[in-house]
């Protein structure tokens, strides 16, 4: 029988569960009940659904009580378990930003751009079986949609920078947002003393700076109390952790800048990240050794290197477009 995953409970009914993805405390997927009707804010990967089956159980939550599933974005270790879900919970809608709805109907160019990168068997062993999701049971959210979770209203607002299908969840009944990535990233290995340290994820394809910052400010404007990240769990202190934010976008986007040309850039902007997040954790007073905290690190840095990269290209591009058009 598949074990019980972590769960930590918060006030107004609000879970954190762990996806299982990688390792224990890297993806969360975010549970809210309201007086017996429960949604789940992402998936993880097709590998995250018995565990989190195993949960509902043993809150005594049945499958026909899952009202909606919410995806933050499309990005598969948000969405990858999204169809297995829908097959298991039978009155479940899926909530997606429109940009990402028709790729939940129809998955085939989703797989296809991530088998590009990794690999058919790599995507296997990653993320399982992916399959279409019936469109009458998807629900395209634009910006400002509400939605009732048995008369909790859950606004939905679309906040681009890491992703163009991106939106997050503003529950005033809790005074939190559930942000996917747009808040970044907080590992709870890095806590200190109550407080948590943060940081960008600029991960291929569509890191945007400018409407990052924007996102976040945008957040902030609702004065909330706390985040819930999909990596990983509630954080507080966001006036304090959306001045880093800012910071870190501009301080990633200026490593990208100043890096050497082709070949050696990826190189060089995975050695500035990793420097400049070593830096930051010792000034936030982490005492970790250096090699457990790169091995906490290092698939995100590796991630946003790549997607710095990608958006160096993009910019560059674009004035000979616009040349020539």
């Amino acid at each position: 029988m598949e074990q019980l995953p972590s769960i930590t409970d918060y006030p107004a009914g609000i879970s954190v569960i762990d996806a299982q993805y990688h390792r224990p405390g890297r993806a969360a997927i975010h549970l809210i009940v309201e007086n017996g009707v429960a949604a789940l804010v992402d998936t993880g990967t097709r590998y995250s659904v018995p565990g989190v089956m195993v949960a509902l159980a043993h809150k005594r939550i049945a499958p026909e009580q899952v009202a909606y599933i919410f995806l933050t974005h499309i990005h598969l270790d948000h969405a990858g378990g999204a169809s297995e879900f829908m097959r298991q919970l039978p009155n479940a809608r899926l909530v997606v930003h429109p940009r990402g709805a028709s790729h939940m109907a129809n998955p085939v160019k989703l797989i296809a751009g991530v088998m590009a990168v990794y690999g058919e068997a790599k995507f296997r062993r990653m993320y399982g079986e992916i399959h279409p999701i019936a469109a009458d049971r998807i629900i395209s959210a634009p910006d400002g949609t509400c939605i009732e979770l048995n008369g909790r209203p859950l606004h939905l607002l679309d906040t681009p920078g890491h992703a163009r299908h991106h939106y997050c969840i503003h529950d005033t009944r809790s005074q939190s947002i559930f942000t996917g990535d747009t808040f970044g990233v907080s590992y709870r290995e890095f806590d200190m003393n109550g407080l948590e340290f943060v940081f960008p994820t600029t991960s291929p394809v569509q890191f945007d700076p400018d409407a990052a910052h924007a996102s976040l400010d945008r957040l902030m404007a609702l004065e909330p109390r706390h985040a819930f990240l999909t990596h990983y769990g509630r954080i507080d202190n966001l006036p304090h952790h959306a001045l880093h934010m800012h910071a870190l976008i501009d301080a990633f986007v200026a490593i990208a800048q100043q890096a050497p040309p082709h070949p050696d850039r990826h190189a060089a902007i995975v050695h500035a990240l990793q420097d400049l997040l070593l830096q930051r954790l010792k000034a936030h007073g982490c005492t970790l050794p250096q090699d457990a905290i790169l091995s906490l690190l290092q698939t995100d840095i590796k991630l946003n290197a790549q997607g710095l990269g990608i958006w160096l290209d993009q910019i560059t591009r674009q004035p000979a477009q616009t040349a020539q058009s």
